[in-house]
């Protein structure tokens, strides 16, 4: 009966060296996934008055392979300084979201509906 219990301790003792172990390497990974996703973060600035182009997350609704995901152009009226960025709609309507969901918009200010092209039948 005593030899049993010892050997219960030592599986105990032994329990809880593997469950150290097992904290120790959950926590190198998870240090070594954040030094990663540190590295990757692509920090961008926006002045005021700049279009954007603001990613749709909730495209599920509306599905479509060639969908662009990007809706926009939005003009930025100012940045916080967490990275936080506030837009204006077309409608005036302004909004807060996140930097990371943001890119520089490179196109032109005309629109694309008051364009005409002319064909020649020759």
């Amino acid at each position: 009966m005593e030899l049993a219990g010892k050997k219960r301790v030592n599986q105990l003792h032994e329990l809880e060296e593997f469950r150290l172990h097992a904290y120790e390497n959950a926590k190198l990974y998870k240090e070594k996934t954040k030094r990663w996703h540190d590295k990757h973060i692509v920090t961008r600035t926006f002045t005021q008055r700049e279009n954007v182009l603001l990613f749709n997350s909730r495209l599920r609704l509306f599905p479509g392979k060639l969908r662009s995901k990007w809706i926009g152009p939005l003009e930025v009226v100012r940045m916080t300084q967490h990275g936080a960025i506030e837009l204006k709609g077309k409608t005036g309507l302004t909004f807060f979201v996140n930097g990371q969901r943001v890119k520089h918009y490179f196109g032109e200010d005309s629109d694309r509906d008051q364009e005409a092209l002319e064909l020649n039948d020759e």
